[in-house]
């Protein structure tokens, strides 16, 4: 009974937490909010720009917001001054409401408001079709302020969710899926296996490309959450920590594709026969089960949410790729033998040894600890440059910045 009754208090405090139902709840307040404000402000009977912009303003982050809501309130503002001067010199016809647009869009390039210059058009023509021009611009301008006022407000006052957790799920998507790849191309290099069969597992890999692309955007979401969010610490390490990990998953799919080609073309050399000798195949198969296994324990590593968490993932590595790395000579060892008595397709024996050095090499702790070092340095020298005042001043009032960072490398979530 405790045990199921603790289990519902952590499902609905897990459904109240989580950013989907999170950011919903907030644009709806923030443009009922701004409906409510503008009613009492703008002359209009139904003022439906405020609520519009808050719900466009009110985006899934708060760097996004700050961002997209200056974009906003000036892509309004744009398309309301073309409106006014088309009014006063020509008014509404067929051919001049082409002008507007065309003018409008035009405007819009000009002023950067990027994936708001359609807006710049709208705007121009709500304002021009009706006959009171001036009172109709003052009263739109007024309600987009309002509307990006509150969508801003609520994001300051409210801090938006962050998408961390989705990232790390989608992160860890992607290594269980690049594993059972490994492990179907370990079972075909221990059986006497087909040519279509060993094509298909090549363009199953050539699919993980997709994949990636995914993973890719829900990253970028996260990264922005953590931007100038006030509920998280070390956002820039925390940013880079997640980048860094799914860059190195990109190269060993990348590294998986070109070793599933090697394995498509030894199939079709080999065809009708098996491609390895019983035991060979049995070691490559063991290799690329040991090797799959260290890419889900690397994704944890780099999305583990505790430090204990980080130790252990990145013990369970280091025990892993060790492992993987005997396997690996034992398999030279074996397929110099195989060589010695049979030399043909030699190079696509030393194209497998090669990829699987690859991908262990990539995952190395060392190797990662180095990279993540370099790109920290990099954001610092960048942000030295990039903002030279704001890091001086911090630098006398000693205020402290980028924080240190052990050796294990793990991620954790401060919110």
């Amino acid at each position: 009974m405790v045990r199921e009754w603790t289990a519902r208090v952590r499902e609905f405090v897990r459904q109240r937490r989580d950013p989907v139902a999170v950011q919903t709840t907030r644009s709806a307040a923030a443009a009922t909010v701004a409906y409510v404000i503008a009613l009492r402000l703008s002359p209009e009977a139904a003022p439906l720009t405020a609520p519009l912009t808050a719900l466009l303003v009110v985006q899934v982050t708060l760097y996004s917001t700050l961002t997209t809501g200056f974009r906003r309130v000036n892509a309004v503002v744009a398309g309301v001054v073309v409106a006014i001067l088309f009014s006063l010199l020509v008014g509404l016809t067929w051919w001049s409401l082409g002008l507007l647009i065309l003018a409008s869009l035009i405007v819009g390039r000009i002023v950067r408001v990027h994936e708001f210059v359609p807006e710049v058009a709208i705007s121009a023509m709500l304002v021009l079709g009706v006959t009171s021009v001036g009172d109709m611009a003052w009263a739109r301008i007024l309600e987009t302020v309002i509307g990006a006022v509150v969508g801003l407000s609520f994001n300051l006052l409210l801090a938006p969710p962050v998408w961390v957790e989705e990232a790390g799920e989608s992160i860890e998507g992607l290594a269980r899926r690049v594993r059972q790849l490994m492990l179907r191309l370990g079972e075909q290099a221990a059986a006497r296996t087909p040519h279509h069969e060993a094509a298909a597992r090549l363009h199953e890999a050539r699919r993980l490309d997709h994949d990636i692309s995914e993973v890719d955007a829900d990253l970028r979401q996260a990264e922005d959450s953590l931007r100038l969010n006030p509920r998280v610490r070390e956002g820039l390490l925390n940013r880079i920590v997640l980048r860094t990990g799914l860059d190195t998953l990109e190269i060993c799919t990348v590294v998986l594709r070109v070793l599933a080609r090697t394995l498509t073309d030894l199939a079709k050399e080999r065809e009708p026969g098996p491609l390895f000798q019983p035991e060979t195949g049995a070691l490559v198969e063991q290799l690329l089960s040991e090797t799959s296994d260290a890419v889900v324990s690397f994704a944890v590593l780099v999305t583990s949410s505790v430090s204990e968490s980080a130790e252990s993932a990145e013990d369970r590595l280091i025990a892993e790729l060790r492992q993987a790395a005997t396997t690996r000579h034992r398999l030279a060892r074996m397929l110099l033998e195989d060589v010695r008595a049979d030399s043909r397709q030699w190079q696509l024996y030393g194209a497998l040894l090669a990829e699987a050095d690859r991908i262990l090499d990539e995952m190395d702790t060392e190797h990662r600890s180095h990279r993540l070092m370099e790109e920290l340095d990099r954001h610092t020298r960048e942000q030295r440059e990039r903002l030279p005042r704001i890091t001086r001043t911090r630098d006398r009032l000693r205020v402290p910045g980028l924080p240190r960072r052990n050796r294990r490398g793990g991620f954790g979530r401060s919110q």
